[in-house]
């Protein structure tokens, strides 16, 4: 269910012209409540004057239906769980050759505050009021502009999880090598004030966009954290880094994606 964006008093007065990120209504239903049986009275006598008795239940009946609708819901969680852990398995992030899908979200440490705006074209309700491409700005990370400058490096995590906090860690310590790559990073979901704590903590300098409801990370195929989407100059998707990665492993994609990314055309930063 999708949070309502209430805006603050620096982002309406930052955005005269309304919110570019949109906000997204929350579903709601109605409480219904059950009509109550009407009661038998007593022992008392019908129009014909003929006593009516109550047909006791069988013995066990109470106790058996019981036990039917307890198995019958463990039956249904499992399918359920079992289906959930299938497609998240199956998930490997946006496939390759494929564009980055667009997507702007506030930068962590700024005071922006707002969903994500995924849309593709004007209007959209459910995804923003313009385009996510054209939402930039200071306190603004968009995979668009990324994709502009140079080979996209992009991480996904979320806080409190040490395996995607290690992963921020080796793309920090391999950055300098790697001039002209643009490295980011989206968290989703999660409290904004432990990340920014996070970000501060283990000192990542490059942008760490906040993904409030996870629709970012529905549109990447997040499967598991952490996850490093790898993406030519113009956004088109070389890999997906799934799952925990070593250092040498790292270097050695983001070596191919420079190099793929020359192939297409791209110069890197003069002294590379």
């Amino acid at each position: 269910m999708r949070a309502v964006w209430r805006p603050s008093e620096t982002a309406s007065a930052a955005y005269p012209q309304g919110d570019p990120f949109g906000s997204r209504p929350k579903p709601y239903h109605d409480g219904i409540r059950a009509a109550r049986a009407a009661r038998i009275g007593g022992s008392g006598m019908s129009a014909g004057g003929a006593r009516h008795a109550r047909v006791p239940r069988p013995p066990g009946t109470t106790r058996y239906l019981w036990f039917v609708g307890v198995a019958l819901f463990l039956l249904i969680a499992y399918a359920t769980v079992n289906t959930l852990t299938t497609e998240h398995a199956s998930s490997t992030g946006v496939p390759p050759d494929h564009p980055l899908p667009p997507f702007a979200v506030p930068l962590a440490l700024s005071n922006l505050q707002g969903d994500a705006n995924v849309a593709t074209a004007d209007n959209q309700p459910n995804a923003g009021p313009r385009p996510a491409c054209e939402v930039r700005g200071p306190r603004i990370l968009n995979v668009c502009q990324l994709a502009e400058r140079g080979p996209v490096a992009l991480a996904f995590l979320a806080t409190r999880g040490a395996q995607c906090e290690a992963a921020l860690d080796r793309l920090q310590a391999v950055r300098s090598s790697f001039p002209g790559v643009q490295f980011a990073a989206v968290a989703i979901r999660g409290d904004r004030g432990d990340l920014r704590a996070a970000i501060r903590g283990h000192g990542w300098r490059f942008p760490v966009g906040y993904d409030s409801d996870g629709v970012v990370a529905n549109l990447y195929g997040v499967a598991v954290c952490p996850q490093i989407t790898l993406a030519y100059t113009g956004g088109i998707v070389r890999t997906n880094l799934i799952g925990e990665i070593s250092a040498a492993r790292l270097r050695a994609e983001l070596r191919r994606l420079v190099s793929g990314s020359v192939q297409r055309g791209w110069h890197p930063p003069r002294g590379a």
